[in-house]
């Protein structure tokens, strides 16, 4: 009788272990608890299962994202760099939603949908509180632009102008000092730089803090803007770009920086650069 209590103690041991090892722990009152020992798949694996990669990028933010009007596809400098990074990783469908510069990161933490989000980011210690970046993709700084027949010719002639900025950015909160400091009168923001551009040609503002990179695009495709640049200014922010995921994303950002690297290496991430008007001195090695 010992025996045979001594091989059922036994049997139901190792019923247990199986049980276990099988996700099933039966219990004395004779109800089944299950343990999910299934491991949660990263954003990465979803992204080349479902074979799309979603990211956020601002409207009409020449010439870092847009829809060309001739060919109805993603262009810009960044749209490039996501078609190469989605190609590279296998991915063959690339889906944008367009959100305002100021609530990129924002939407890109609020909504699980959203893998990335591009289009002119600097890397910033506020920044980076909001989001994990990759590597730098390349660099500028900013310019000040006025109306084409503007007789503002140095930062000191706007002692009591209206100067214009694109709301989230970090010319913003230069010009704001810049007021803080008595050397502007007022401080309009506006939802993108078109709007800004718009403002300064339309003579609705004295002068506009903007991306030298946008600006240099327009005067290169513009036949005759009317608007331009005070040629003594000194730029006094450097804004390093890059690709914003979310903070616990780790597999995907180390593989945006591996496809990155051999992008700055094998000159891809320089041709698309050239391509969209920039040279070597946006370039980060």
């Amino acid at each position: 009788m010992k025996r045979i209590l001594k091989k059922l103690s036994i049997l139901i041991v190792m019923i247990d272990f199986i049980g276990i090892i099988m996700g099933v722990v039966t219990v004395a009152d004779s109800r089944v608890v299950t343990i999910n020992n299934s491991r949660q798949k990263d954003r990465l694996e979803m992204m080349k299962e479902k074979g799309v990669l979603t990211f956020a990028g601002p409207p009409k933010e020449v010439p870092f994202f847009f829809i060309d009007s001739d060919t109805h596809k993603m262009s810009g400098i960044d749209a490039d760099i996501i078609n190469e990074i989605s190609k590279r990783l296998g991915i063959a469908k690339v889906e944008i939603k367009e959100v305002t510069f100021a609530n990129l990161l924002q939407k890109l933490n609020t909504d699980d949908s959203m893998d990335m989000a591009v289009g002119g980011i600097f890397i910033t210690p506020e920044s980076e509180k909001l989001a994990a970046f990759t590597n730098p993709l390349y660099k500028e700084s900013e310019t000040v632009i006025v109306p084409k027949f503007s007789k503002v010719n140095f930062i000191a002639d706007l002692k009591n102008g209206k100067v214009g900025v694109e709301k989230g950015t970090i010319f913003e909160a230069l010009a704001k000092k810049w007021k803080e400091d008595n050397l502007i009168g007022e401080v309009l923001s506006f939802e993108s730089t078109a709007e800004l551009i718009d403002a300064i040609s339309s003579g609705k503002i004295d002068a506009g803090l903007a991306d030298s990179i946008i600006i240099n695009y327009h005067i290169l495709k513009e036949k005759s803007p009317l608007f331009r640049t005070l040629k003594d200014y000194t730029p006094q922010l450097q804004g390093i770009m890059g690709i914003a995921v979310k903070k616990n994303d780790n597999s995907l950002l180390n593989a945006l920086n591996k496809i990155i690297d051999d992008m700055k290496s094998d000159g891809t991430l320089y041709a698309i650069l050239v391509e969209n008007g920039l040279d070597k001195s946006n370039m980060i090695q």
